[in-house]
C-alpha cells in the first residue's frame, strides 16, 4: 500500500485534508435549493463509501509495504473493527447535530462554537490516547489557541453581517446543539486510531488495521448508522417540516451526483488524514485538518461573496482571522518536527 515516508509529505497531506474538509460544503450550495440537508446527507454518505472502496483497491493495495486491503480486512480483529465503527457512529451523530445547529443558529454561531470545541478537545484526546515522543506540546497548544482565536474572529465577522432575526429560544437551542456536536466530534478520530497501528504502517501489528481498511469500515459505519440517525432526523427534524424517502428518490440525478461528490471530497481528506497520522502524529494531523472552517471562510469571502457590502470593521476582523490562522498552522507544523 502507499505509505507516507516523510514529515514534509505528511504536512502536505494534512493541508489537503483541511482543504477537503473545508470545501465539501460547497456541494450543498450547488445542490437544488429545495433539497433539504437530510436528503443531501444520504448522497454524501454514499459518496464516502464509494470513494473509500476506490482508495482501498488502488492506493491501499499496491506496493510491497503494508498489507493489501483484502488481506488486511481478513486478519482484522473484532476489537479493531469495533473501535473504528464506534468512531463512525460518533462522527455521524456529531455531524448531523452540527448541521442542525447551522440551520437553527447560523454559521456564525455553530461553526466557531462547535468546531472550536472539537479542535481543542480533539487535540487533547489524541495527545492523551496517542502521544508522540519528541513532539513540542507547548507549541502545539499555542498553535491550537491561535486557530481557535481565528475561528472566533470568523464568527464575530459573520455575526456583524447577518440580517436574520432569530427567535431567542431557537437560537439557544442551536447553541446547545453546537456544544453537543463539538464535544462528541472531538472523540471520533481518537476512537478510530485505536484500531489502527500508528507506529508501523509498513508492518502493522496482527489484528490492527491499515488506514485504508479503517477508512472503508468507517464509511460503512457512517452509512449503516445513518439508517437510524438520519431517519430519526428526517422524521423529527430540529427545524422545518419532516422529509421522506419518497422525496429523496424523487430527486434528479444531477442533485444526487452533487451530493456524492461532496462525500468523495470529504472521504479523500479523511483518508489522507489517517494516512499521514503515522508520520505527523495523531494530534498534529487532527489539528491541521480542523482548520477547515478557515477554508470555508475563504470560499465564503472570495467565491460566494458572503461579505459583500460589509463595513470596514468586518474586513479588519477577516484580515486578523487569516493572520491568526496562518500563524496557528505554522506553530502546529513546527511542533511536530
Amino acid at each position: 500500500m502507499f505509505i507516507v515516508g516523510s514529515y514534509t509529505l505528511a504536512v502536505i497531506f494534512c493541508f489537503i485534508t483541511m482543504l477537503c474538509w473545508g470545501s465539501w460544503g460547497n456541494t450543498q450550495k450547488l445542490a437544488a435549493k429545495s433539497w433539504r440537508y437530510e436528503l443531501f446527507y444520504w448522497d454524501y454518505v454514499i459518496g464516502m463509501v464509494l470513494f473509500s472502496l476506490l482508495l482501498a483497491f488502488t492506493a491501499g493495495s499496491i506496493g510491497t509495504e503494508g498489507r493489501p486491503f483484502i488481506q488486511d480486512l481478513g486478519q482484522a480483529s473484532w476489537a479493531s473493527i469495533g473501535w473504528v465503527l464506534l468512531g463512525a457512529v460518533v462522527f455521524n451523530v456529531s455531524n448531523i447535530l452540527l448541521s442542525a445547529s447551522v440551520s437553527i443558529a447560523g454559521m456564525a454561531v455553530a461553526f466557531p462554537l462547535g468546531v472550536g470545541i472539537a479542535l481543542v478537545m480533539g487535540v487533547l484526546n489524541n495527545l492523551l490516547l496517542h502521544p508522540v515522543a519528541g513532539q513540542n506540546t507547548a507549541l502545539l497548544w499555542i498553535g491550537v489557541a491561535l486557530v481557535v482565536l481565528a475561528v472566533i474572529c470568523n464568527g464575530v465577522a459573520s455575526g456583524k453581517v447577518s440580517n436574520e432575526q432569530r427567535d431567542p429560544k431557537q437560537n439557544r437551542k442551536g447553541i446547545i446543539l453546537a456544544v453537543l456536536a463539538g464535544l462528541i466530534m472531538s472523540f471520533f478520530s481518537a476512537l478510530v486510531y485505536n484500531g489502527v497501528d500508528l507506529n508501523n504502517f509498513a508492518a502493522p501489528a496482527a489484528g490492527m488495521l491499515t488506514p485504508y481498511t479503517a477508512m472503508v469500515i468507517f464509511a460503512l459505519g457512517v452509512f449503516l448508522s445513518n439508517f437510524v440517525v438520519n431517519t430519526i432526523v428526517m422524521k423529527k427534524p430540529f427545524v422545518g417540516e419532516p422529509v421522506t424517502y419518497k422525496q429523496y428518490f424523487a430527486g434528479n440525478i444531477k442533485t444526487h451526483l452533487v451530493g456524492v461528490l461532496g462525500g468523495c471530497i470529504w472521504c479523500l481528506g479523511t483518508a489522507l488524514n489517517y494516512i499521514c497520522a503515522g508520520k505527523a502524529g495523531a494530534a498534529v494531523s487532527y489539528a491541521l485538518g480542523q482548520g477547515a472552517p478557515m477554508v470555508a471562510a475563504i470560499w465564503g469571502v472570495f467565491i460566494w461573496k458572503e461579505f459583500k457590502g460589509a463595513k470596514k470593521g468586518v474586513y479588519g476582523l477577516l484580515a486578523l482571522m487569516f493572520c491568526l490562522f496562518v500563524a496557528g498552522l505554522a506553530c502546529v507544523v513546527v511542533a511536530g518536527m
